[in-house]
């Protein structure tokens, strides 16, 4: 076969599989972020500390890794630190990555893709809250 063929086909197979691994390892790292967001608001002591700490926790997981997003957004539901003690809440933290995809110069691929994830954790019935 031609060469002039065959280099389009496999630079276009290259860039699908590059597009598909930054897909995953971003939905990967989105998921951690959103699971240590929620575990870190759950162990705090009152829905502000938690608020912050989950937002904290995310934005520093998702700069560590070698996901770049365009943009982030964390979203954390604290509503349970207004339940009485002795009653079981659960803190919610969803996390929203934008990752940039038009630098890959694909035809007709978009120019980026929103992974988003959510995590729970439990608030613990006993623990004191402020």
């Amino acid at each position: 076969m031609n060469t002039a063929v065959i280099f389009p086909v496999l630079l276009l197979v290259g860039l699908l599989l590059i597009m598909a691994g930054r897909i995953v390892l971003a939905q990967g790292v989105v998921q951690s972020a959103a699971n240590e967001a929620a575990r870190a608001a759950s162990i705090s002591r009152n829905q502000q500390v938690a608020a912050v700490q989950a937002t904290s926790t995310a934005t520093t997981t998702l700069s560590n890794s070698n996901v770049k997003c365009a943009s982030t957004s964390v979203a954390p539901s604290t509503e349970a630190f207004g339940l009485p003690l002795g009653e079981t809440g659960t803190i919610t933290v969803t996390v929203s990555c934008v990752v940039p995809l038009a630098d890959l110069g694909m035809p007709g691929a978009p120019g980026s893709r929103t992974i988003s994830a959510t995590g729970t954790s439990v608030l613990d019935a006993y623990r004191g809250r402020q």
